[in-house]
């Protein structure tokens, strides 16, 4: 006997949130650390702009599902360890538009910014990024937040693919593309919120230094 259906809670949407982002990682490595941690990093960071607790909570949330669209990719290429060819790249680079059209359509605020974020993390400062080469503050505020998380948690946890660095390591890259990679004012944030973010990087041991 099927029990009745209703709608969602919210907690259950948060679970399912949490699930996908942990399959759409699976897929290229096993690390459920890393979708958790760019959602604290993302967290702090939402925290010290103009946004509310509800509003930073749903774009740290809405970060887990940053990279859904891998699900989308060939499974040769994410667990490749060698250099990607330019074409693999290109391929590759389709995770964010694959991510946004799996999450298009949602009447979910949470699964609306994941869509957005999605789409958008890996556009930079400058217009160097990708998909679209959006620059500055066309970038929506959620994919910049999450850009600069997403860096810092790639230079400093190892991967399949590379080793970590130090965190100071990632701080002076990250303060070095201040303007150019990323918002300004985010990685101000950043500088001054350094420690919490090596705070959350102790969670797991795949680090460098402390």
């Amino acid at each position: 006997m099927f029990r009745s259906f209703s709608t969602p809670s919210q907690q259950e949407l948060l679970e399912h949130v949490i699930l996908t982002a942990h399959v759409a990682e699976f897929a290229e490595w096993d690390n459920h650390a890393h979708v958790e941690r760019i959602r604290r990093y993302s967290y702090i960071l939402a925290r010290e702009t103009d946004l509310e607790h509800d509003e930073a909570s749903l774009i740290s949330y809405a970060s887990m599902l940053h990279d859904v669209g891998k699900i989308a990719l060939p499974a040769h290429l994410l667990q490749k360890t060698a250099k990607l060819t330019p074409d693999e790249y290109r391929i590759a680079e389709r995770h964010t538009v694959e991510g946004g059209r799996l999450l298009s359509g949602s009447g979910s605020p949470l699964l609306q910014t994941a869509e957005i974020i999605s789409r958008t993390h890996h556009e930079r400062w400058d217009g160097s990024g990708y998909p679209e080469g959006l620059r500055g503050e066309a970038i929506p505020l959620s994919g910049r937040i999450v850009a600069l998380a997403d860096v810092f948690d790639a230079l400093t946890t190892k991967r399949p693919y590379k080793m970590a660095i130090a965190p100071e390591a990632a701080f002076d890259l990250i303060k070095s593309s201040s303007g150019t990679l990323f918002d300004p004012a985010l990685v101000s944030i950043f500088v001054e919120k350094f420690k919490d973010f090596k705070s959350v990087l102790r969670m797991t041991d795949e680090t460098v230094g402390d």
